[in-house]
């Protein structure tokens, strides 16, 4: 770090003015995908899906809990995992304080997964957190949006070099690689009107980031996120830092 530039008072203000300008354009450019993503035609959900919750067997339309809109975060933890998803985990801590202020804006947020649903509320209580977290387990709710996989479909990746960092999350997990990369993160966005389930919006991958605020936080940070060239994945989950 020593060897970074160095400069005056003076120049680090005429940078970060030159900065500020660009940061205040990218400002006006995500309000723009906003208002496209706003735009999206919506598409009727027609299939009927269902959900095993801590209070029953529930409909699509019935996670909405009395709001107009829903986001469902699709949560790595599929039947064979022992532990959720590392990186899912540390999104998680992101969005449970955000139940609240998003229920205030007529939306429901919840989570869903493939796995049973007595492991994802144990692991639920382990984490701490409090959102509605459902099992599609015996439902294609997932595959059909391209969340969930086969070991056929994923046998040219699996048959090629695996990246430690796979192979360490899938450890995480309790799983192997097969049955970690069966599964896939995700968010999708939901309307209801007039009795309809609509479906808005979905995103994966990078996609996410939103939901990664230690990210765009260390982003802001003299080294920012610091990841290349590093075997392994830095995250762990909450309650494991400092355990080795």
């Amino acid at each position: 770090m020593t060897e970074h530039r160095i400069g005056t008072p003076e120049e680090w203000q005429a940078a970060r003015e030159a900065l500020l300008n660009e940061e205040k354009e990218l400002t006006r450019r995500n309000e723009e995908l906003a208002r496209k993503r706003r735009e999206l035609p919506w598409v009727p959900v027609e299939k009927e899906y269902s959900f095993e919750t801590a209070d029953g067997i529930r409909s699509l339309a019935e996670l909405f809990d009395e709001c107009s809109q829903l986001l469902i975060y699709h949560f790595m933890f599929g039947p064979p995992y022992e532990a959720g998803c590392t990186v899912c985990s540390s999104i998680a801590d992101t969005l449970d304080p955000q139940v609240v202020h998003l229920k205030a804006r007529d939306v429901t947020l919840i989570c869903s997964s493939r796995a049973p649903l007595e492991k994802l509320l144990a692991y639920r209580d382990r984490m701490g957190w409090s959102f509605n977290w459902v099992s599609t387990a015996g439902s294609d709710f997932h595959r059909d949006l391209g969340f969930a996989h086969t070991e056929e479909e994923l046998k040219p990746f699996l048959e090629g070099e695996i990246h430690p960092t796979v192979r360490q999350m899938a450890e995480l997990s309790g799983t192997d690689v097969a049955g970690y990369v069966s599964e896939g993160p995700g968010l999708s966005a939901y309307a209801l009107s007039n009795g309809t389930v609509h479906r808005t919006y979905v995103t994966t991958a990078r996609g996410l980031e939103p939901a990664m605020a230690y990210y765009g936080l260390l982003d802001r940070t003299p080294m920012g996120r610091h990841e290349e060239g590093e075997e392994t994945h830095w995250l762990r989950r909450h309650d494991e830092y400092g355990t080795g």
